[in-house]
């Protein structure tokens, strides 16, 4: 027995369900003390300590002694150092681990070869990056006025596993990782201070990376190249706000204020503030003019609000009312009449999850554990498919 492997299973575990040291140790009828060395892989414990953890926790005996899975073809990288790189690493394997284990066990088929994704990039790379969101676009069949209504569905249809991890800091918004690894996979920083907005961007910034930049997944490397970023932001930008959309909806707005048509045509393309203004810098040559457009909005925006404009700000997004979810199990962000946590909604792992509870392949709390969700919540939802 691995003390090192165990005392790792036995935090992660504890912490995706919500437990103290104490109360686990309490659960599995054992001291404190006892519980503390053996989660510092301080002491051994014994078989049946061992059963009794994994009892209380509501997982099998195998999964507190098994290995992390390790990524190595992973695209992960940030604006500076994470302290929780690591602990990101293994949050991430593991859930690919789940997502592929459940896909084997029901036999799953409904996954496109992403390959063919990445010969239509190849074909139109030569046009520029884009001709690559365009022919992304045409390949979705996305409508050339369609905006992207849901980025988590529409990659999931594509081959592409969509998952969340909520780290506190907006240095790192996403990562991708690629086949050899459980992939092809878009991984979102979801933390509930980062606008769904920037969600939605990070995930169609991670597919541009997936798409063409394959050569660059190593997990070793951790700092940012410069211009296969700039790649991927010009990408995410003409994939959810196509050019001739993009440039008539803007013209239309040609009368107003600055800040009124940047909110105006934000809001129509569903995406950040941010992302509109990147675009319009791209029609501009002198740097000057470039940072006073910004500057320009910054002050207009403080002028409406009375206050400075973070860059985590994300004023008058998509209404809420304007989407419905059934499930209640994610709790909305802080951003008032900005778009919410169900406008970022993967499908594809909840849907494999109730096949395979309700058909007796896996336990609740093992589809509690895949969720990321308490076993209580496992059972409302559970319950909530029966209605």
């Amino acid at each position: 027995m691995s003390l090192n492997i165990l005392s790792s299973n036995l935090q992660r575990l504890r912490h995706a369900q919500g437990m103290s040291q104490d109360k686990l140790a309490l659960a599995a009828g054992i001291s404190r003390i006892a519980y503390l060395n053996i989660e510092r892989s301080q002491s051994e414990p014994r078989t049946e300590t061992v059963r009794a953890l994994a009892k209380a926790l509501h997982v099998r005996v195998p999964e507190l002694l098994v290995e992390a899975p390790v990524l190595k073809r992973v695209r992960f990288r940030s604006l500076k150092r994470l302290k929780r790189r690591e602990q990101v690493l293994v949050e991430v394997g593991q859930k690919l681990r789940d997502f592929s284990e459940l896909e084997t066990l029901l036999n799953a088929s409904d996954r496109k070869d992403f390959n063919e994704l990445r010969a239509v990039a190849a074909r139109a790379r030569e046009q520029g990056v884009p001709a690559v969101a365009a022919a992304m676009r045409n390949h979705f069949g996305l409508r050339e006025h369609e905006p992207v209504h849901d980025i988590c569905g529409l990659l999931e249809r594509q081959g592409v596993k969509v998952l969340s991890v909520n780290i506190a800091t907006d240095a790192f918004l996403g990562l991708s990782v690629s086949e050899d690894d459980g992939g092809p996979a878009v991984i979102v920083n979801t933390w509930e201070r980062l606008p769904v907005e920037h969600w939605i961007f990070s995930a169609a910034h991670e597919l541009a990376h997936l798409l063409l930049h394959l050569q660059a997944y190593q997990v070793d490397e951790e700092l940012e190249d410069k211009d296969q970023e700039r790649d991927a932001d010009v990408f995410a930008s003409h994939f959810l706000m196509p050019e001739a959309v993009f440039r008539r909806e803007w013209d239309d707005t040609v009368g107003l204020p600055l800040f009124d048509r940047v909110l105006k045509v934000k809001r129509v393309f569903r995406v950040s503030w941010r992302t509109v203004l990147f675009r319009i810098n791209e029609g501009m040559s002198d740097p000057n003019q470039r940072k006073g457009l910004w500057i320009h909005f910054a002050n207009a925006y403080k002028k409406v609000n009375s206050k400075v404009l973070l860059k985590m700000d994300e004023p008058q997004g998509v209404s809420a009312d304007a989407y419905r979810d059934l499930s209640d199990l994610h709790k909305a962000g802080p951003e008032p009449a900005g778009m919410d946590r169900h406008d970022f909604q993967g499908d594809r792992l909840w849907r494999l999850v109730r096949i395979a509870t309700i058909g007796g392949v896996i336990t609740l709390a093992r589809g509690a554990e895949i969720l990321g969700i308490k076993l209580n919540e496992m059972r409302d939802l559970a319950e909530s498919w029966a209605n």
